[in-house]
This record gives structure tokens, C-alpha cells and sequence, in this order.
């Protein structure tokens, strides 16, 4: 299990370092150099590969091996660093642009092989809980790692070192998965695979939308691909704000990245960590139920700091606290969240597994991207307060309907306990 959790965790740690380069960075650097909200927030843009990667999912599932999508895909985000640390952010924003536009590409098509190892290495309930608290630890520690630690010293580093560091991160990455011994059985399931594709699987790859029918008819999908489109819009609309408005009223950039990009981050992964010894514990349910209400509640605190304008010591500590709260919450959501995805995959046949959980990750994606994308509208257009009562209604909104699903829904008690242990 211990080679299971370092393989996954890796590789959920360097798919996270574009996310940290453009969600903690970039933000900074644009607003640092002028830049409006909203044109800030259209550069959520450039994570739209994320939200494609269905369309090529069944082409991982079912062309080559996993071990060779992550191998190429890694080595791909590799030269891409290295190509880039010619660059000067500066004169060439355009190839800055370009840059994490590859580099989502890459690691968009790296998250449907590693997604489709980890269905098929976890097994039973409290398999599922520490792979995903893997995922999700090692997917921000990558993020905290490039957009908190990198934001802090490319002042003094520079823009060109940063890059080739990450450029040996990732080909060391490479080489570890070209060589690791966990994916030594999948040449042997693949060989079999390839037998009964050749039958009525074959079908599939000619008429597509009876891959699209058998995702559609594994038990929970419906109820699952609206929570997963709407469980983040308020508090993503908050983390992407808040820290702006702190740039604008009460910090610098350097101190943004620290507590921000850093600390924050780092609460964001002991609730991550929690959720996975949480749920070898309790039901999924019972955590959710509460977790959401606290979420909303927590919300209530941040959105009333948005009141003090005036710089003081006593606004900094509180604007640390409510986002390291925040972050907390977020990260225990997203392992509980992430969890819950992985079970409904595992529900279905095993040769659309894969596509199946790319494909809720891609509305996962989805649902935050869109609304990232308009929240700097929104706070440009009615101001900070108005903006985050929005945010606070949405997040409110989803705790009721969490709390219903576990009565009543998808998240009964029962549903889950029939997993295999």
C-alpha cells in the first residue's frame, strides 16, 4: 500500500505545480502590474484543457499502457520547462500564456492515466480514503510548491532558474515512473483487455455515444455530476477574491505568497490528510453533512472582514485566519468529494472506468473554471460585499443539498456501505 500511496502522490504533485504557477503567481504578477479582476479572471481560460480532457479519455482508456501516457505526458511538461525558462515574463506575456496553456494540456492527459491507475490499484474503502488523501495532498503540495515557494523567491532566483528547476522535477518524475513496479501488472491486464476489445468493445470506438449511454447509466452518475458542477462555486469564488482584495487593502505580494500561497495551503493539506483518516472512522455522509455546514459558516466570518478597509495587525491576523480556515475546509471537502467520485466509478465496467471518472473530474473542473472566470466580474461590477453575499448564498445553497442527498439521495448510508472493504 506504501508503494501505492508514494506512486500516486508523485504524480498528483506534479500535476498540481501548473495550477499553483497559475492560480498564486500569475494573479499576483498581473495585479502587481495593473491589471483589472476581470481580466485577470478570463485568464482561467487557459485551463481549458481540463474541461476537453474527456474527449481524448477513452483514447487513454484504451490505446497503450498507463505507464506510457505518464511517462510521455511527464516528460513532455519537462522540455516544455525547459523551453520556457528562455523566457522573460515582461516582454514575452503572450509566451508565458503559451506556456501554461502546454502545460495544462500535458497535465490534464497525465490526470486521466493517473485517475486510471488509482481506480484500478485501491481497493476497498480504506484503500480509497488514503489514495485519495494522495491525490489531493500531493495535487496541492505541487500547488503550494509552485505558486507559494516559487512566488517567494523568483524575485532573487528569477524566472529562468525557477524553470529549469521545475524541468529536472519533472524528468526525475519520469524516470521514477518509467521504473516503478506498481504498474509491472498492468502489461499483463492490458494484454487481456486487448482480447475483448476486439468483440463488442470494438464497437465503442466506432459509435461514441454508447460509451457516453454506459457513463450515464452507472448508478449515482446523475446525482453525482450536479454536485460535483455546483459543491465549490461559493468558496471558489472566495478564495479567488479574497486574496485580491487583501493585495489591494492590507498586504504586498511577497507577504500574499506566504500566507496565502504558503500557509494557507499548508491547512488546506491537513484537511486533506484528515479527511482520509476521517473516513476509515465514519460514513461519508455523516462528514459531509457537517463539513458543509462549517464551510458556510466560515464563510460568514470572511465575507464580515471585507467591512475593514484601514490597514492593522489585528485585520491581518483575522484575514489569515478565516483563509487558513478556509483552506482547511476546502481540503477536507475536496477528499471527501473526490472519494465519493471514485466509489460511483467503481460501479462501472471496468473498461470505461477510466473515461467515467475523467469525465466527473472534467465537470468538477468545469463548475469551479466557470465560475473563477466570472467571479472578478462580479466583484468589478458590484463591489466586494455585494459579490460575496452572492458567494455565501451559493455555498448555503450547497450544504442544503448535501444535507438532503444524505437523507434521501445519493449519499444514504446504505449506498456507500455496499462498497467492497
Amino acid at each position: 500500500m506504501n508503494d501505492k500511496l508514494v506512486f500516486l502522490g508523485l504524480l498528483y504533485f506534479v500535476q498540481g505545480i501548473p495550477y499553483g504557477l497559475q492560480s498564486s503567481l500569475l494573479p499576483v504578477y498581473l495585479r502587481g502590474a495593473g491589471h483589472s479582476l476581470t481580466r485577470i479572471g478570463f485568464t482561467k481560460i487557459l485551463y481549458f484543457p481540463w474541461v476537453l480532457k474527456v474527449l481524448w479519455a477513452p483514447l487513454v482508456d484504451r490505446v497503450g499502457t498507463k505507464r506510457r501516457w505518464l511517462v510521455g505526458t511527464v516528460s513532455g511538461l519537462a522540455l516544455t520547462c525547459l523551453s520556457s525558462a528562455a523566457l522573460a515574463p515582461e516582454g514575452h506575456i503572450w509566451g508565458v500564456a503559451g506556456t501554461l496553456l502546454a502545460m495544462n494540456t500535458l497535465a490534464s492527459v497525465q490526470d486521466i492515466a493517473v485517475d486510471g491507475a488509482a481506480v484500478g490499484l485501491l481497493k476497498g474503502r480504506g484503500e480509497l480514503g488514503l489514495g485519495n488523501t494522495a491525490q489531493v495532498v500531493g495535487y496541492k503540495a505541487g500547488s503550494v510548491f509552485a505558486g507559494g515557494g516559487l512566488l517567494a523567491v523568483i524575485d532573487v532566483a528569477g524566472w529562468s532558474w525557477m524553470f529549469m528547476l521545475l524541468t529536472f522535477v519533472y524528468a526525475g518524475v519520469a524516470l521514477f515512473v518509467w521504473g516503478a513496479p506498481v504498474l509491472d501488472d498492468e502489461t499483463v491486464r492490458g494484454q487481456q483487455a486487448d482480447g475483448g476489445r476486439k468483440g463488442g468493445q470494438g464497437l465503442d470506438a466506432v459509435w461514441p455515444w454508447r460509451v457516453w449511454r454506459k457513463l450515464l447509466a452507472v448508478p449515482g452518475t446523475p446525482w453525482t455530476i450536479l454536485y460535483v458542477l455546483t459543491y465549490k462555486l461559493g468558496e471558489q469564488g472566495a478564495v479567488t477574491m479574497f486574496p485580491l482584495f487583501l493585495l489591494d487593502h492590507h498586504m504586498t505580494a511577497r507577504e500574499l505568497g506566504f500566507w496565502n500561497g504558503v500557509i494557507a495551503m499548508g491547512f488546506s493539506i491537513c484537511g486533506s490528510s484528515l479527511g482520509g483518516l476521517l473516513l476509515a472512522q465514519f460514513s461519508i455522509g455523516a462528514l459531509m453533512r457537517r463539513v458543509f455546514v462549517l464551510r458556510t459558516v466560515s464563510m460568514v466570518f470572511q465575507s464580515s472582514l471585507l467591512t475593514v478597509l484601514e490597514p492593522s495587525p489585528l485585520m491581518k491576523g483575522m484575514a489569515v485566519l478565516s483563509m487558513s480556515v478556509q483552506h482547511f475546509l476546502g481540503g477536507l471537502i475536496t477528499t471527501l468529494t473526490f472519494t465519493t467520485m471514485m466509489h460511483c466509478t467503481q460501479r462501472a465496467e471496468e473498461s470505461i472506468q477510466a473515461t467515467h471518472y475523467s469525465f466527473l473530474a472534467t465537470l468538477e473542473v468545469l463548475g469551479k473554471l466557470m465560475f473563477s472566470a466570472l467571479a472578478g466580474g462580479l466583484v468589478d461590477w458590484f463591489g466586494f460585499q455585494v459579490a460575496f453575499l452572492f458567494f455565501l448564498t451559493l455555498s448555503a445553497g450547497t450544504a442544503l443539498h448535501v444535507w438532503t442527498a444524505t437523507f434521501t439521495g445519493a449519499l444514504r448510508e446504505h449506498q456507500l456501505k455496499d462498497q467492497p472493504k
